[in-house]
């Protein structure tokens, strides 16, 4: 059967389908992650807060920025704050190296760097495709060590183990180690119709799913419904995964679903939204294809957003 709307070939899923293999069991042994380490193989992935360093292209021919560095390049940039372990490609050693923030604004004035935000690097396309989950892996990783440098249960200054993935505390022997946030993206949909919220830090044309953290002792499906009611006042029955999606800013897992909306009034909570409103499936077509009459958008295919909207309005959607 034809497809009702010409969208074109999907796009792909940002930071998903890494190349790495993480190489966990490595992580207990240190020494052989040095010996990789000094392989000339070996690469890093340089990250100063929220800012990513790349290489700018060359007359080598290089056509795109290029984020891995050689770990004497990496070296050289700047002193590392904390070097993660991030797994191996094809037998070879990848890293994630954190440096201080005012160190990678430094390196902004160099002609042969780009440092700039992993959002804009995602969007714009600056770098391969394979290179975006590990610079997300690296990223959520060292956000985690530059909030935790100290136990939580006693307040001493903790020690990097396990390669960069567990801190341990030296006074009280706890052991501490990096947590995801789950979140629930999901949107609510009845009939020919979809629900899309506004939030005050949206681009001014853009609508997107609604969404929210999932609380202790919550199902997946609970808190799609929760925060659907909550943020907008639409109850919602059946609930479907859709798929889920790595999102480094700073750790979150993002749980996409689609939910059966029972009602039609909205009652927008204004602490969390700016507006909600319900839209045809026509105009989201529109939407997605950067052509609504007002100039209205949906999130870029970078996010898991786009796609939970362009699986709805292609008619993939089946509730059980």
């Amino acid at each position: 059967m034809p497809a009702r709307y010409a969208l074109g070939p999907k796009p792909h899923l940002g930071y998903t389908d890494s190349p790495l293999q993480r190489a966990a069991e490595l992580r207990l042994r240190g020494d052989e992650v040095k010996a990789l380490a000094t392989s000339p193989d070996a690469g890093a992935y340089v990250i100063g807060g929220e800012m990513i360093v790349t290489k700018t292209p060359n007359l080598a021919g290089a056509a795109i920025n290029d984020p891995l560095f050689a770990l004497d390049e990496a070296a050289a940039l700047a002193d590392p704050a904390e070097t993660i372990f991030l797994g191996t490609l094809d037998g070879a050693a990848r890293f994630g190296i954190g440096i201080a923030p005012q160190a990678a604004e430094a390196l902004k004035s160099r002609g042969d760097l780009l440092v700039t935000d992993l959002r804009s690097i995602a969007v714009r396309g600056l770098v391969a495709q394979d290179h975006l989950p590990p610079i997300a892996e690296a990223k959520a990783m060292l956000h985690w060590h530059a909030r935790h440098r100290f136990c939580a249960n006693c307040g001493t200054p903790t020690n990097v183990t396990q390669c960069g993935w567990r801190r341990d505390c030296p006074q009280c022997q706890a052991q501490h180690f990096p947590r995801t946030d789950p979140v629930v993206i999901m949107l609510a949909v009845r009939g020919e119709r979809c629900l899309l919220g506004r939030s005050p830090r949206f681009a001014a044309t853009m609508w997107s799913c609604l969404a929210g953290f999932v609380e202790p002792g919550e199902t997946i499906a609970d808190a799609a419904r929760r925060e659907t009611l909550e943020e907008a006042g639409i109850r919602c029955g059946r609930v479907t995964f859709f798929r889920s999606q790595p999102w480094p800013f700073p750790m979150s897992l993002m749980i996409g679903c689609h939910a059966e909306a029972l009602n039609n009034d909205i009652v927008v909570d204004r602490s969390e939204l700016e507006d909600a409103r319900w839209f045809h499936k026509d105009e989201i077509a529109a939407m997605l294809m950067r052509a609504h009459p007002q100039g209205l958008t949906t999130p870029p295919p970078v996010a898991i957003a786009h796609h939970i909207i362009r699986a709805w309005v292609e008619d993939e959607i089946r509730f059980d």
